[in-house]
């Protein structure tokens, strides 16, 4: 396919909005910047009054397939990543079964080429069904494409466990994606703090991360293994990172959009959509994930996005399923953080472009002539209500319901194919 853009503005490597003309795609590739003369092409979109950047990677989606139909597949999770200009996800390893072997992978492969929409990275077990205790076979686990290993949300049964895991991970040059969790410590559905008392519900409080974060990096430099700390959510493990990352620590983070964009006020109402893990935190916290990413020692931000049928939501807050449908509304979010002054939107694209590179040790995805096609085209200031059925994803559980919120993805391009155009 050969598509031109014409009229807009787009990111350049400098991270600055350049006006252009034209901008022609050709075999996959991105092949003129303002030409001096033109050449037919089969599909061409009018890019006035829109922005056109790198198309986003995004650390931590769960597809749900095989074994969650009920909450989605690969093939509706990816297509609602194309959405939100999303053409790269790592895909959790829980599944079920858990993606812990090579019979998986093989599997979750065959679901992708089927989707046929973007790319798909897994994150292959830790240990053996996320157990926390016998290792998975990392050797089986690479050559069947997982990228990294993942914990999940399971935490190890023990230090020893945690240790072993990322000594063989090192053998195998494999990256591990752990999220800080003490479990002693790490019991409840809220933050521990004035809400959790006034609601009445189990508080976490930030030491259950912190002290699971202090641990991981002790061992990870025991190991030399590459440790990428997924979904920090409290200030004390910024400050914890900060020091590691300035003794020269191989370590990177990610922060997930939720924590960016709320706190645990939200749950005063026992509304379960605001019931995630980790959980929201306090306004304190917030600002310092913020932070955290201006300068720099948060690398990423990920959508976490964990879509749920109607009835996992239907119960007593502490007894719904944790997770929100998040990954359709990210340009959505960069707008809010950027009209509240917390956030420049340049930031939070670098955060889901050049962030995620650096986490899997990929070349960053620039607009320059000769690289690939791979853009998210987006209308800054379109308003529109979200519903269940603006919603690509299979999982509605979205806190966005019912609002009207700005900016939209218009056209998502992969590798020079039109995944996905608004049908506004």
């Amino acid at each position: 396919m050969s598509i031109e853009i014409l009229n807009g503005h787009f990111l350049n490597e400098s991270g600055a909005w350049k006006a252009f003309k034209r901008i022609e795609i050709h075999n996959d590739l991105i092949a003129h910047i303002d030409p001096s003369s033109a050449k037919t092409c089969q599909h061409s979109i009018d890019a006035t009054g829109l922005y056109l950047s790198p198309s986003l990677t995004d650390l931590n989606v769960a597809l749900c397939e095989p074994g969650y139909a009920a909450k989605g597949s690969i093939y509706t999770e990816t297509h609602a990543a194309a959405a939100a200009g999303v053409t790269t996800v790592c895909c959790t390893p829980e599944t079920d079964p858990v993606n812990d072997s090579e019979a998986v992978c093989s599997f979750i492969e065959r679901a992708i080429q089927q989707a046929g929409t973007i790319e798909v990275l897994p994150l292959g077990a830790l240990t053996q069904g996320l157990e926390g205790e016998r290792l998975a076979e990392y050797a089986e686990l690479k050559k069947a494409g997982c990228v990294a290993l993942s914990s999940g949300m399971t935490p190890f049964k023990n230090l020893s466990t945690a240790k072993r895991c990322f000594d063989y991970a090192k053998t195998f040059d494999m990256s591990v994606f752990i999220h800080p969790m003490e479990p002693s410590l790490y019991e409840g559905s809220a933050h521990s703090g004035r809400i959790s008392t006034k609601t009445g519900l189990k508080g976490i409080s930030h030491l259950a991360e912190s002290i699971a974060t202090a641990q991981l990096i002790m061992l990870a430099r025991e190991s030399g293994v590459h440790l990428h700390l997924a979904q920090l959510s409290c200030k004390e493990s910024v400050a914890l990172v900060k020091r590691a990352k300035d003794e020269g620590a191989n370590i990177t983070a990610d922060v997930a959009v939720a924590n960016l964009l709320y706190t645990h006020e939200k749950i005063v109402s026992y509304n379960s959509l605001y019931h995630c893990l980790p959980p929201l935190r306090s306004e304190t916290d917030r600002l310092a994930l913020i932070e955290g990413l201006r300068n720099g020692v948060i690398d990423a931000i990920t959508s976490a996005h964990r879509p749920h049928e109607a009835a996992a939501k239907k119960a007593p807050f502490a007894q719904t399923a944790p997770g929100m449908s998040t990954i359709e509304h990210l340009i959505p979010a960069a707008r809010q953080l950027q009209a509240q002054g917390e956030l420049a939107l340049n930031d939070f694209l670098k955060a889901m472009t050049q962030g995620p590179a650096k986490v899997l040790n990929r070349k960053a995805t620039s607009i320059v002539e000769g690289n690939a096609a791979n853009l998210c085209l987006f209308n800054p200031d379109q308003t529109y209500k979200v519903s269940a059925h603006t919603m690509l994803s299979e999982g509605k559980n979205s806190p966005l319901l019912g609002q009207e919120i700005k900016g939209k993805v218009v056209s998502t391009i992969y590798k020079g194919r039109l995944v996905y155009q608004t049908r506004d």
